[in-house]
Protein backbone atom coordinates (compact mmCIF):
# COMPACT_ATOMS: atom_id res chain seq x y z
CA UNK A 1 0.00 0.00 0.00
CA UNK A 2 2.93 2.41 0.11
CA UNK A 3 6.64 3.12 -0.25
CA UNK A 4 8.94 3.59 2.74
CA UNK A 5 11.68 6.23 2.35
CA UNK A 6 14.41 6.60 5.00
CA UNK A 7 16.60 9.68 5.39
CA UNK A 8 18.76 11.46 7.96
CA UNK A 9 17.94 14.92 9.27
CA UNK A 10 19.61 16.60 12.27
CA UNK A 11 21.28 13.35 13.30
CA UNK A 12 17.96 11.49 13.66
CA UNK A 13 16.92 8.74 11.26
CA UNK A 14 13.32 9.16 10.31
CA UNK A 15 10.85 7.15 8.26
CA UNK A 16 8.08 8.42 6.01
CA UNK A 17 5.31 6.30 4.51
CA UNK A 18 3.90 7.62 1.23
CA UNK A 19 0.43 6.28 0.48
CA UNK A 20 0.04 5.71 -3.28
CA UNK A 21 -3.65 4.78 -3.17
CA UNK A 22 -3.50 3.30 -6.69
CA UNK A 23 -6.08 0.76 -7.82
CA UNK A 24 -4.69 -2.77 -7.69
CA UNK A 25 -5.66 -3.43 -11.30
CA UNK A 26 -3.04 -0.90 -12.47
CA UNK A 27 -0.27 -3.10 -11.07
CA UNK A 28 -0.62 -5.36 -14.09
CA UNK A 29 1.99 -7.68 -15.51
CA UNK A 30 2.09 -5.68 -18.74
CA UNK A 31 3.20 -2.43 -17.14
CA UNK A 32 5.65 -4.23 -14.85
CA UNK A 33 7.23 -5.91 -17.85
CA UNK A 34 7.38 -2.58 -19.72
CA UNK A 35 9.21 -0.92 -16.84
CA UNK A 36 11.56 -3.87 -16.49
CA UNK A 37 12.37 -3.78 -20.19
CA UNK A 38 12.94 -0.02 -20.50
CA UNK A 39 14.77 0.73 -17.24
CA UNK A 40 17.45 -1.98 -17.18
CA UNK A 41 20.59 -2.65 -19.23
CA UNK A 42 19.99 -6.46 -19.30
CA UNK A 43 23.73 -7.21 -19.58
CA UNK A 44 23.49 -10.42 -17.54
CA UNK A 45 20.30 -11.51 -19.30
CA UNK A 46 21.82 -11.08 -22.76
CA UNK A 47 24.99 -12.90 -21.70
CA UNK A 48 22.95 -15.81 -20.28
CA UNK A 49 20.80 -16.17 -23.41
CA UNK A 50 23.86 -15.95 -25.68
CA UNK A 51 25.65 -18.62 -23.66
CA UNK A 52 22.62 -20.92 -23.80
CA UNK A 53 22.41 -20.58 -27.58
CA UNK A 54 26.10 -21.36 -28.02
CA UNK A 55 25.85 -24.37 -25.69
CA UNK A 56 22.87 -25.65 -27.68
CA UNK A 57 24.71 -25.30 -30.99
CA UNK A 58 27.81 -27.00 -29.58
CA UNK A 59 26.30 -29.94 -27.67
CA UNK A 60 22.81 -30.61 -28.98
CA UNK A 61 22.75 -29.58 -32.64
CA UNK A 62 24.33 -31.71 -35.33
CA UNK A 63 26.58 -29.61 -37.58
CA UNK A 64 25.51 -29.81 -41.27
CA UNK A 65 28.06 -31.05 -43.79
CA UNK A 66 27.40 -28.16 -46.18
CA UNK A 67 30.52 -25.94 -46.21
CA UNK A 68 28.80 -22.98 -47.86
CA UNK A 69 25.89 -23.07 -45.42
CA UNK A 70 28.20 -23.36 -42.41
CA UNK A 71 30.30 -20.42 -43.65
CA UNK A 72 27.23 -18.22 -44.01
CA UNK A 73 25.89 -19.27 -40.63
CA UNK A 74 29.25 -18.70 -38.96
CA UNK A 75 29.49 -15.16 -40.36
CA UNK A 76 25.93 -14.34 -39.29
CA UNK A 77 26.57 -15.77 -35.81
CA UNK A 78 29.75 -13.70 -35.46
CA UNK A 79 27.85 -10.55 -36.40
CA UNK A 80 25.06 -11.34 -33.93
CA UNK A 81 27.53 -11.89 -31.09
CA UNK A 82 29.17 -8.56 -31.89
CA UNK A 83 25.75 -6.86 -31.90
CA UNK A 84 24.94 -8.39 -28.52
CA UNK A 85 28.19 -7.03 -27.13
CA UNK A 86 27.64 -3.58 -28.64
CA UNK A 87 24.01 -3.24 -27.56
CA UNK A 88 24.90 -3.94 -23.93
CA UNK A 89 28.40 -2.44 -23.64
CA UNK A 90 28.92 0.26 -26.31
CA UNK A 91 29.07 3.95 -25.45
CA UNK A 92 25.76 5.81 -25.44
CA UNK A 93 25.12 8.56 -27.96
CA UNK A 94 23.10 11.78 -27.65
CA UNK A 95 19.70 10.03 -28.05
CA UNK A 96 18.01 8.06 -25.28
CA UNK A 97 14.52 7.45 -26.68
CA UNK A 98 12.96 4.96 -27.14
CA UNK A 99 15.89 3.20 -25.45
CA UNK A 100 19.68 3.78 -25.50
CA UNK A 101 20.15 0.16 -26.58
CA UNK A 102 18.30 0.93 -29.82
CA UNK A 103 20.85 3.55 -30.82
CA UNK A 104 23.75 1.35 -29.65
CA UNK A 105 22.40 -1.34 -31.98
CA UNK A 106 22.56 0.96 -34.99
CA UNK A 107 26.04 2.08 -34.01
CA UNK A 108 27.17 -1.55 -34.13
CA UNK A 109 25.35 -2.06 -37.43
CA UNK A 110 27.36 0.89 -38.77
CA UNK A 111 30.59 -0.88 -37.80
CA UNK A 112 29.45 -4.13 -39.47
CA UNK A 113 28.38 -2.28 -42.64
CA UNK A 114 31.68 -0.39 -42.85
CA UNK A 115 33.62 -3.68 -42.46
CA UNK A 116 31.48 -5.21 -45.21
CA UNK A 117 32.23 -2.26 -47.50
CA UNK A 118 35.96 -2.55 -46.78
CA UNK A 119 35.82 -6.26 -47.67
CA UNK A 120 34.04 -5.53 -50.96
CA UNK A 121 36.52 -2.74 -51.73
CA UNK A 122 39.47 -5.15 -51.49
CA UNK A 123 37.97 -7.66 -53.98
CA UNK A 124 38.30 -7.69 -57.73
CA UNK A 125 35.35 -6.31 -59.65
CA UNK A 126 34.21 -9.78 -60.76
CA UNK A 127 34.65 -11.36 -57.31
CA UNK A 128 32.91 -8.45 -55.61
CA UNK A 129 29.86 -8.70 -57.84
CA UNK A 130 29.70 -12.47 -57.56
CA UNK A 131 30.09 -12.22 -53.78
CA UNK A 132 26.65 -10.59 -53.71
CA UNK A 133 25.26 -14.01 -54.74
CA UNK A 134 26.11 -15.27 -51.25
CA UNK A 135 23.64 -12.72 -49.91
CA UNK A 136 21.02 -13.26 -52.60
CA UNK A 137 21.44 -15.84 -55.45
CA UNK A 138 19.46 -13.55 -57.75
CA UNK A 139 22.20 -10.90 -57.66
CA UNK A 140 25.42 -10.87 -59.68
CA UNK A 141 23.62 -10.37 -63.01
CA UNK A 142 23.96 -7.22 -65.12
CA UNK A 143 20.75 -5.17 -65.17
CA UNK A 144 19.51 -2.53 -67.63
CA UNK A 145 19.00 0.97 -66.29
CA UNK A 146 15.58 2.57 -66.66
CA UNK A 147 15.42 5.87 -68.54
CA UNK A 148 12.83 8.29 -67.16
CA UNK A 149 13.32 10.75 -70.02
CA UNK A 150 12.17 10.31 -73.61
CA UNK A 151 8.73 11.71 -74.38
CA UNK A 152 8.30 14.66 -72.02
CA UNK A 153 4.84 15.82 -73.05
CA UNK A 154 2.61 16.24 -70.04
CA UNK A 155 -0.44 15.80 -72.25
CA UNK A 156 0.17 13.56 -75.27
CA UNK A 157 -2.58 14.13 -77.84
CA UNK A 158 -1.10 11.41 -80.05
CA UNK A 159 -2.11 8.77 -77.54
CA UNK A 160 -5.89 8.65 -77.77
CA UNK A 161 -6.17 5.82 -75.24
CA UNK A 162 -4.48 7.67 -72.38
CA UNK A 163 -3.05 11.11 -73.20
CA UNK A 164 -1.76 11.42 -69.58
CA UNK A 165 0.30 8.24 -69.83
CA UNK A 166 3.61 10.09 -69.31
CA UNK A 167 2.52 11.19 -65.83
CA UNK A 168 1.23 7.73 -64.86
CA UNK A 169 4.48 6.14 -66.05
CA UNK A 170 6.44 8.28 -63.61
CA UNK A 171 4.14 7.42 -60.68
CA UNK A 172 6.12 4.43 -59.40
CA UNK A 173 7.23 3.46 -55.91
CA UNK A 174 9.83 6.24 -55.85
CA UNK A 175 7.15 8.96 -55.52
CA UNK A 176 6.09 8.05 -51.94
CA UNK A 177 9.74 7.17 -51.24
CA UNK A 178 10.78 10.72 -52.22
CA UNK A 179 8.15 12.24 -49.95
CA UNK A 180 8.95 9.99 -46.98
CA UNK A 181 12.70 10.40 -47.54
CA UNK A 182 12.56 14.18 -47.46
CA UNK A 183 10.21 14.16 -44.49
CA UNK A 184 12.82 12.20 -42.53
CA UNK A 185 15.73 14.28 -43.87
CA UNK A 186 13.95 17.41 -42.63
CA UNK A 187 13.68 15.87 -39.17
CA UNK A 188 17.41 15.14 -39.35
CA UNK A 189 18.61 18.53 -40.67
CA UNK A 190 15.96 20.67 -38.90
CA UNK A 191 16.43 23.62 -41.24
CA UNK A 192 14.19 24.69 -44.14
CA UNK A 193 16.86 26.41 -46.22
CA UNK A 194 19.43 23.65 -45.98
CA UNK A 195 16.82 21.08 -47.04
CA UNK A 196 15.75 23.17 -50.04
CA UNK A 197 19.36 23.79 -51.09
CA UNK A 198 20.16 20.05 -50.96
CA UNK A 199 16.93 19.22 -52.83
CA UNK A 200 17.62 21.69 -55.66
CA UNK A 201 21.34 20.85 -55.80
CA UNK A 202 20.59 17.16 -56.29
CA UNK A 203 18.38 17.94 -59.26
CA UNK A 204 21.29 19.89 -60.76
CA UNK A 205 23.49 16.87 -60.12
CA UNK A 206 21.01 14.67 -61.99
CA UNK A 207 21.12 17.09 -64.92
CA UNK A 208 24.92 17.05 -64.82
CA UNK A 209 25.34 13.26 -64.59
CA UNK A 210 22.59 11.95 -66.84
CA UNK A 211 25.27 11.15 -69.44
CA UNK A 212 26.70 8.61 -66.95
CA UNK A 213 23.54 6.97 -65.58
CA UNK A 214 20.37 6.71 -67.70
CA UNK A 215 18.44 6.64 -64.41
CA UNK A 216 19.21 10.37 -64.00
CA UNK A 217 17.58 11.26 -67.31
CA UNK A 218 14.20 12.79 -66.47
CA UNK A 219 11.80 15.27 -68.00
CA UNK A 220 11.99 18.89 -66.88
CA UNK A 221 8.62 18.68 -65.13
CA UNK A 222 9.71 15.46 -63.43
CA UNK A 223 12.76 17.31 -62.02
CA UNK A 224 11.17 20.55 -60.88
CA UNK A 225 7.44 19.81 -60.43
CA UNK A 226 7.23 16.16 -59.37
CA UNK A 227 10.47 16.06 -57.38
CA UNK A 228 11.30 19.52 -56.04
CA UNK A 229 7.80 20.99 -55.59
CA UNK A 230 5.51 18.02 -54.98
CA UNK A 231 7.47 15.14 -53.40
CA UNK A 232 10.42 16.95 -51.82
CA UNK A 233 8.53 20.17 -51.10
CA UNK A 234 5.60 18.46 -49.37
CA UNK A 235 8.00 16.21 -47.45
CA UNK A 236 9.96 19.22 -46.23
CA UNK A 237 6.75 21.08 -45.33
CA UNK A 238 5.40 18.11 -43.35
CA UNK A 239 8.78 17.71 -41.66
CA UNK A 240 8.89 21.37 -40.62
CA UNK A 241 5.37 21.10 -39.18
CA UNK A 242 6.47 18.08 -37.17
CA UNK A 243 9.54 19.97 -35.97
CA UNK A 244 7.31 22.85 -34.90
CA UNK A 245 5.14 20.46 -32.88
CA UNK A 246 8.19 18.83 -31.26
CA UNK A 247 9.65 22.21 -30.34
CA UNK A 248 6.39 23.39 -28.76
CA UNK A 249 5.53 20.14 -26.94
CA UNK A 250 6.20 20.31 -23.17
CA UNK A 251 8.90 17.88 -22.08
CA UNK A 252 7.89 17.12 -18.49
CA UNK A 253 8.37 13.40 -18.13
CA UNK A 254 6.35 11.62 -15.46
CA UNK A 255 7.04 8.20 -13.99
CA UNK A 256 4.70 5.49 -15.25
CA UNK A 257 3.45 4.60 -11.77
CA UNK A 258 2.70 8.25 -10.99
CA UNK A 259 0.00 8.28 -13.71
CA UNK A 260 -3.30 7.02 -12.24
CA UNK A 261 -5.21 5.98 -15.42
CA UNK A 262 -4.63 3.34 -18.09
CA UNK A 263 -5.10 5.94 -20.82
CA UNK A 264 -2.44 8.15 -19.29
CA UNK A 265 -0.04 5.22 -18.95
CA UNK A 266 -0.50 4.18 -22.59
CA UNK A 267 -0.03 7.79 -23.72
CA UNK A 268 3.18 7.99 -21.67
CA UNK A 269 4.40 4.76 -23.32
CA UNK A 270 3.67 6.22 -26.76
CA UNK A 271 5.66 9.35 -25.86
CA UNK A 272 8.60 7.04 -25.18
CA UNK A 273 9.13 7.14 -28.98
CA UNK A 274 9.45 10.93 -29.03
CA UNK A 275 12.59 12.85 -28.01
CA UNK A 276 13.44 13.17 -24.32
CA UNK A 277 14.24 16.86 -24.90
CA UNK A 278 14.39 19.15 -27.90
CA UNK A 279 17.36 20.98 -29.41
CA UNK A 280 16.66 23.47 -32.18
CA UNK A 281 19.39 23.48 -34.84
CA UNK A 282 20.60 26.99 -35.65
CA UNK A 283 23.29 26.44 -38.24
CA UNK A 284 24.16 30.16 -38.82
CA UNK A 285 26.51 29.40 -41.74
CA UNK A 286 27.53 33.04 -42.27
CA UNK A 287 28.49 33.67 -38.63
CA UNK A 288 32.12 32.58 -39.06
CA UNK A 289 34.38 30.79 -41.50
CA UNK A 290 34.45 27.55 -39.50
CA UNK A 291 30.66 27.13 -39.53
CA UNK A 292 30.46 28.13 -43.19
CA UNK A 293 32.96 25.45 -44.20
CA UNK A 294 31.23 22.91 -41.94
CA UNK A 295 27.83 23.58 -43.54
CA UNK A 296 29.36 23.24 -47.01
CA UNK A 297 30.88 19.94 -45.91
CA UNK A 298 27.53 18.69 -44.58
CA UNK A 299 25.78 19.57 -47.86
CA UNK A 300 28.56 17.87 -49.84
CA UNK A 301 28.35 14.65 -47.79
CA UNK A 302 24.56 14.60 -48.08
CA UNK A 303 24.75 14.90 -51.87
CA UNK A 304 27.49 12.27 -52.06
CA UNK A 305 25.42 9.82 -49.99
CA UNK A 306 22.45 10.45 -52.31
CA UNK A 307 24.56 9.78 -55.39
CA UNK A 308 25.99 6.61 -53.82
CA UNK A 309 22.45 5.19 -53.68
CA UNK A 310 22.21 5.24 -57.48
CA UNK A 311 25.82 4.42 -58.32
CA UNK A 312 26.13 1.49 -55.87
CA UNK A 313 23.16 -0.37 -57.29
CA UNK A 314 24.54 0.34 -60.76
CA UNK A 315 28.04 -1.05 -60.15
CA UNK A 316 26.94 -3.95 -57.91
CA UNK A 317 24.06 -4.92 -60.22
CA UNK A 318 21.22 -4.53 -57.72
CA UNK A 319 17.70 -3.75 -58.99
CA UNK A 320 16.13 -0.61 -57.46
CA UNK A 321 13.38 -2.61 -55.75
CA UNK A 322 15.81 -5.06 -54.08
CA UNK A 323 15.53 -5.33 -50.31
CA UNK A 324 19.23 -4.45 -49.84
CA UNK A 325 18.61 -1.01 -51.36
CA UNK A 326 15.70 -0.50 -48.95
CA UNK A 327 17.75 -1.74 -45.99
CA UNK A 328 20.50 0.75 -46.80
CA UNK A 329 17.97 3.60 -46.76
CA UNK A 330 16.52 2.37 -43.45
CA UNK A 331 20.06 2.24 -42.09
CA UNK A 332 20.79 5.85 -43.04
CA UNK A 333 17.45 6.99 -41.62
CA UNK A 334 18.40 5.65 -38.19
CA UNK A 335 22.07 6.66 -38.11
CA UNK A 336 21.64 10.01 -39.89
CA UNK A 337 19.78 11.69 -37.04
CA UNK A 338 22.39 10.71 -34.45
CA UNK A 339 25.26 11.71 -36.76
CA UNK A 340 23.72 15.12 -37.48
CA UNK A 341 23.15 15.81 -33.77
CA UNK A 342 26.80 14.91 -33.03
CA UNK A 343 28.01 17.17 -35.84
CA UNK A 344 25.87 20.06 -34.58
CA UNK A 345 27.16 19.62 -31.02
CA UNK A 346 30.73 19.50 -32.32
CA UNK A 347 30.19 22.74 -34.27
CA UNK A 348 28.16 24.55 -31.63
CA UNK A 349 30.44 23.93 -28.65
CA UNK A 350 33.91 22.77 -29.78
CA UNK A 351 35.37 23.39 -26.32
CA UNK A 352 33.06 20.83 -24.72
CA UNK A 353 32.81 18.40 -27.66
CA UNK A 354 36.48 18.19 -28.51
CA UNK A 355 36.14 15.30 -30.94
CA UNK A 356 33.64 14.26 -33.59
CA UNK A 357 31.00 11.82 -32.36
CA UNK A 358 31.35 8.11 -33.01
CA UNK A 359 28.25 7.81 -35.20
CA UNK A 360 29.17 10.89 -37.27
CA UNK A 361 32.67 9.47 -37.76
CA UNK A 362 31.27 6.15 -39.00
CA UNK A 363 28.72 7.77 -41.34
CA UNK A 364 31.46 9.87 -42.95
CA UNK A 365 33.70 6.80 -43.34
CA UNK A 366 30.83 4.77 -44.83
CA UNK A 367 29.95 7.48 -47.35
CA UNK A 368 33.56 7.81 -48.51
CA UNK A 369 34.02 4.00 -48.71
CA UNK A 370 30.87 3.62 -50.81
CA UNK A 371 32.16 6.23 -53.24
CA UNK A 372 35.55 4.48 -53.47
CA UNK A 373 33.78 1.22 -54.34
CA UNK A 374 31.95 3.00 -57.15
CA UNK A 375 35.23 4.47 -58.45
CA UNK A 376 37.01 1.11 -58.37
CA UNK A 377 34.21 -1.02 -59.83
CA UNK A 378 33.31 1.22 -62.77
CA UNK A 379 35.93 3.93 -63.40
CA UNK A 380 34.93 4.16 -67.05
CA UNK A 381 31.44 5.44 -66.19
CA UNK A 382 32.75 7.84 -63.56
CA UNK A 383 35.36 9.27 -65.94
CA UNK A 384 32.99 9.90 -68.85
CA UNK A 385 33.64 13.51 -69.95
CA UNK A 386 31.14 16.00 -68.61
CA UNK A 387 29.47 18.16 -71.29
CA UNK A 388 31.17 21.53 -71.75
CA UNK A 389 28.04 23.52 -70.88
CA UNK A 390 27.66 21.59 -67.60
CA UNK A 391 31.34 22.18 -66.79
CA UNK A 392 30.89 25.92 -67.34
CA UNK A 393 27.88 26.03 -65.01
CA UNK A 394 29.69 24.21 -62.21
CA UNK A 395 32.81 26.32 -62.68
CA UNK A 396 30.71 29.48 -62.43
CA UNK A 397 28.99 28.19 -59.28
CA UNK A 398 32.30 27.30 -57.60
CA UNK A 399 33.75 30.71 -58.50
CA UNK A 400 30.71 32.46 -56.99
CA UNK A 401 30.97 30.45 -53.75
CA UNK A 402 34.71 31.16 -53.47
CA UNK A 403 34.20 34.84 -54.25
CA UNK A 404 31.47 35.20 -51.64
CA UNK A 405 33.63 33.35 -49.10
CA UNK A 406 36.58 35.65 -49.73
CA UNK A 407 34.39 38.75 -49.51
CA UNK A 408 32.43 37.66 -46.42
CA UNK A 409 35.27 36.38 -44.29
CA UNK A 410 38.38 38.17 -45.59
CA UNK A 411 37.95 41.27 -47.80
CA UNK A 412 35.07 42.75 -45.78
CA UNK A 413 36.98 42.35 -42.54
CA UNK A 414 40.08 43.93 -44.08
CA UNK A 415 38.05 46.93 -45.30
CA UNK A 416 36.43 47.27 -41.89
CA UNK A 417 39.86 47.23 -40.24
CA UNK A 418 41.19 49.88 -42.64
CA UNK A 419 38.14 52.07 -42.05
CA UNK A 420 38.61 51.90 -38.27
CA UNK A 421 42.27 52.85 -38.62
CA UNK A 422 41.36 55.84 -40.83
CA UNK A 423 38.77 57.05 -38.32
CA UNK A 424 41.27 56.80 -35.48
CA UNK A 425 43.82 58.82 -37.45
CA UNK A 426 41.22 61.44 -38.42
CA UNK A 427 40.14 61.99 -34.82
CA UNK A 428 43.76 62.17 -33.73
CA UNK A 429 44.55 64.78 -36.37
CA UNK A 430 41.44 66.77 -35.44
CA UNK A 431 43.18 68.07 -32.29
CA UNK A 432 45.66 69.91 -34.54
CA UNK A 433 44.22 73.41 -35.21
CA UNK A 434 46.00 73.73 -38.55
CA UNK A 435 44.44 70.53 -39.87
CA UNK A 436 40.88 71.21 -38.69
CA UNK A 437 39.80 73.15 -41.78
CA UNK A 438 41.10 70.51 -44.19
CA UNK A 439 39.62 67.68 -42.17
CA UNK A 440 36.16 69.29 -42.17
CA UNK A 441 36.27 69.49 -45.97
CA UNK A 442 37.51 65.90 -46.21
CA UNK A 443 34.81 64.67 -43.83
CA UNK A 444 32.01 66.34 -45.83
CA UNK A 445 33.44 64.82 -49.00
CA UNK A 446 33.53 61.29 -47.51
CA UNK A 447 30.01 61.66 -46.10
CA UNK A 448 28.73 62.63 -49.53
CA UNK A 449 30.32 59.57 -51.12
CA UNK A 450 28.87 57.21 -48.49
CA UNK A 451 25.35 58.67 -48.81
CA UNK A 452 25.32 58.47 -52.61
CA UNK A 453 26.31 54.77 -52.66
CA UNK A 454 23.38 52.74 -51.22
CA UNK A 455 25.48 49.75 -50.10
CA UNK A 456 27.82 51.99 -48.03
CA UNK A 457 25.06 53.83 -46.18
CA UNK A 458 25.20 51.46 -43.22
CA UNK A 459 28.91 52.26 -42.87
CA UNK A 460 28.33 56.01 -42.93
CA UNK A 461 30.68 58.12 -40.84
Amino acid sequence: NGVTAQYRHGGDERSVVIELNLPKKLNSFFFKFYLYFTRRAHTVTVLFILTCVLVYVTLLEETPQDTTYNTKRGIVASILVFLCFGVTQAKDGPFTRPHPAYWRFWLCVSVVYELFLIFVLFQTVRDGRQFMKYIDPKLGVALPERDYGGNCLIYDPGNTTDPWHNIWDKMDGFVPAHFLGWYIKTLVIRDWWMCMIISVMFEFLEYSLEHQLPNFSECWWDHWIMDVLVCNGLGIYAGMKTLGWLSMKPYQWQGLWNIPTYKGKIKRMAFQFTPYSWVKFEWKPASNLRRWLAVLGIIFMFLLAELNTFYLKFVLWMPPEHYLVLLRLVFFVNVGGVAMREIYDFMDDPKFYRKLGQQAWLVAAITVTEFLIVVKYDPRTIMLPIPFFVTQCWFLGIVLILSWTLWRFFIRLILKFIKEKILINLHTMAHNDKAKTGLVILEHFIQKIYKNIPYLRKYSL
